[in-house]
């Protein structure tokens, strides 16, 4: 009985110590088939966006899941299928942050969602130049929704060129855009950079 209360204990002890690293992390590996993808994330900028990209990291829904997707010249993107294109499943989706003031610039890592600004869930994609056209905007008509930067790529930038490089075409339920040989994201961890000594 004793053993048991302790490995309970320990176990408890374990889960918080997790939660509590994800809670304070400020950076995140996203191991891929290609190579290490390190991102700095801005909880301070996205503090909700940065708490479900970890959500998500923790919790392993992003092990063995696809790039599923390669806008030549544009961006990466994925975070949502496994290998035989099976969407996981989501939790609800978070509130728009995209007006942050952070732009998706090269490097920059961002929530990809639907027509509606507060649609975004699990899915992410990493801009591979400069894309004005997905930040948020206001003009005399009102405001234009893009997309919630949360971060951006510190180390593994050849990493996302070459998964922006590979050929792409049908595959899945998309008529276009999905890497001809498979990419993973092995999976996302909250670490410490740059790397203690």
């Amino acid at each position: 009985m004793v053993g048991r209360i302790l490995s309970f204990v320990l176990m408890a002890t374990a889960c918080l110590i997790s939660v509590a690293a994800a809670e304070s992390a400020t950076h995140a590996k996203i191991s891929t088939s290609k190579g290490n993808i390190i991102v700095e994330l801005y909880p301070n900028k996205a503090p909700k966006t940065v708490a479900n990209f970890l959500d998500y990291a923790t919790s392993g829904h992003y092990d063995r899941t696809l790039i599923h997707r390669v806008a030549p010249g544009a961006l990466i993107q994925g975070g949502g299928y496994s290998r035989l294109f099976t969407e996981r499943p989501v939790r609800d989706p978070i509130p728009y942050e995209g007006d942050n003031g952070l732009k998706n610039e090269r490097g920059a890592i961002a929530m990809a969602r639907g027509d509606d600004p507060a649609s975004a869930t699990s899915q992410w994609f990493i801009n591979l130049k400069d894309n004005p056209r997905l930040d948020h905007a206001v003009d005399e008509f009102g405001p234009r929704y893009g997309y919630a930067v949360f971060g951006k790529v510190v180390d593994g930038m050849a990493v996302v060129e070459a998964i922006g490089a590979v050929e792409t075409g049908p595959g899945g339920p998309f008529e276009a855009e999905v890497p001809s040989e498979m990419i993973f994201v092995e999976r996302v961890d909250p670490i410490d950079w740059p790397p203690a000594e």
